[in-house]
């Protein structure tokens, strides 16, 4: 009968103790991370989108761009017709030069009174200097119509107007645009950000200017950040306002209550130049704290 060395088994169990030791530790470092590190998978890529509306009306006689087009800002986007707004503008000023006619003649009428003194009657006079007073409001009122009917003739050239991109439809020629109705949208370049939803119960970990990995879906690099700021608000869903002004809280209760989502917003600190910035791209957000494990470590980002 074969005799089992004690020293071989107590380093067998000595060896157990220490393999379930450290599978312990990293199994509390996982479940702490998952459970209590402040991350989340929900996470997207955000932009400001401008939504450009010309300021006049009229059919469209050129396009400068295309779909998806690069765009500076103050680059020609199209060009509303522009004879009808040249024609408004000549009219402006025919009539300012026939104000600014009538108002000559007024004050030279007023003066010619002035000089004659006594020999002309006070009312006379101030019928002279009430014409003055009135030409002037007329042709101030003339200036501004000339100055209004070249603003509008400028405005049927709509400009970029900020640095960005065109969104995946042109206008096209021959189209007619109403005033103040958007046409089309401009993606700024420079407003790219991150939001991210966090569970609440993951908030107390979550400080403005703590700095942020982020992973957005489908490339390689990592993004750098830091917190910019906490939404204050959030939509109740269980409460309304009913008809009589009171608040309408919803009675049913379920037993099972699944944390809520904050967005918080991220601020980038720098984006490589061959990264392909999308509005809406998916995004896995780690917040980077003193106990936080790596994304990498763990492989949360896919």
């Amino acid at each position: 009968m074969k005799v089992k060395n004690p020293l071989f088994s107590a380093a067998q169990i000595l060896l157990t103790l220490v393999v379930v030791a450290i599978a312990s530790v990293l199994l509390w470092r996982i479940v702490n991370y998952y459970m209590f590190s402040p991350w989340t998978r929900d996470g997207h890529v955000r932009a400001d989108v401008i939504q450009v509306a010309p300021d006049v009306s009229g059919l469209i006689t050129s396009v400068n761009v295309t779909d998806n087009q690069q765009l500076k800002r103050g680059d020609v986007l199209f060009v509303i017709d522009q004879a009808r707004y040249t024609l408004a503008l000549r009219l402006a000023e025919a009539n300012l030069e026939q104000r600014r006619a009538t108002i000559d003649q007024a004050r030279r009428e007023y003066a010619r009174n002035l000089k004659l003194g006594d020999l002309v009657a006070s009312e006379l006079l101030e019928e002279s200097r009430a014409k003055v007073e009135q030409g002037t409001g007329l042709l101030a009122d003339a200036q501004v119509q000339v100055d209004t009917a070249r603003l509008n003739l400028q405005r049927t050239t709509v400009r970029s107007p900020v640095d960005g991109y065109l969104n995946d439809r042109a206008p096209r020629v021959g189209e007619f645009v109403s005033s103040g109705r958007p046409v089309l949208a401009v993606v700024d370049m420079n407003s790219f950000r991150v939001d991210g939803y966090f569970e609440e119960t993951k908030l107390r970990s979550i400080a403005v200017g703590q700095p942020v990995l982020i992973d957005v879906m489908g490339e390689p690099m990592k993004l750098h950040g830091h917190v910019q700021s906490i939404v204050a608000a959030i939509e109740d869903r269980d409460r309304t306002q009913s008809q009589n002004m009171l608040p309408d809280v919803n009675p049913a209760f379920s037993w099972v209550r699944l944390a809520q989502r904050i967005p918080v917003r991220i601020s980038l600190d720098e984006v490589p130049a061959d990264f392909r910035m999308i509005a809406g791209r998916t995004a896995t957000v780690s917040v980077a704290t003193g106990n936080a494990v790596s994304l990498s470590a763990l492989g949360a980002g896919r």
